[in-house]
């Protein structure tokens, strides 16, 4: 399963627990802050979407050289071949796009849609639709980048193989 790196003796994140005080030191009853129980919330929530997308989703950090991978789901994991921890803070276009004329523009155009080959672990190709998403911070400054891939190769099999049922029974 996609996450983020841990630090030796922690949790992974959805395993940990915060626990309140009944009392401050100074006497006064603890309030949980609402806008953090919120956040939590919500940042639980996205996590556990992205893991159940039954589509690959990585997350690349948009703010370091390279764009490197910040977060992939298991459905990344299986479609590409590669662990989580074999790819995270590795460049996004290095590992999948290494051999893409333009790939390196890709984020220029975001969010966009894009047809392209990405390299899979075993070092075979993937035909996929690539789309490219933003996510800013509350400052509105770029933090991540979204790509979502689609399987495209049943489709472009399907494409050749009306092509050459085209020309045969257009041949005399």
């Amino acid at each position: 399963m996609g996450s983020f790196p841990l630090v030796a003796g922690t949790q992974p994140w959805h395993k940990c627990r915060v626990t309140l005080p009944d009392k401050l030191p100074n006497g006064a009853k603890a309030v949980a802050a609402p806008a953090l129980a919120r956040l939590l919330a919500d940042s639980a929530l996205s996590r556990a979407a992205f893991a159940a997308c039954g589509f690959p989703v990585a997350l690349a950090d948009a703010s370091a050289k390279g764009k490197p991978l910040a977060y992939v789901n298991p459905s990344f994991e299986a479609f590409f071949g590669h662990r989580a921890d074999e790819v995270l803070g590795r460049p996004v276009i290095t590992l999948l796009f290494p051999e893409a004329d333009g790939a390196a523009s890709m984020f220029n155009d975001a969010p966009a849609r894009l047809q392209m080959r990405a390299r899979c672990k075993d070092g075979s190709g993937a035909e996929v639709e690539l789309s490219i998403g933003m996510v800013h911070g509350v400052d509105g400054l770029l933090t991540h980048w979204v790509l979502a891939f689609a399987d495209r190769g049943e489709i472009a099999r399907m494409q050749e193989e009306l092509r050459v049922l085209r020309a045969i029974a257009a041949a005399p």
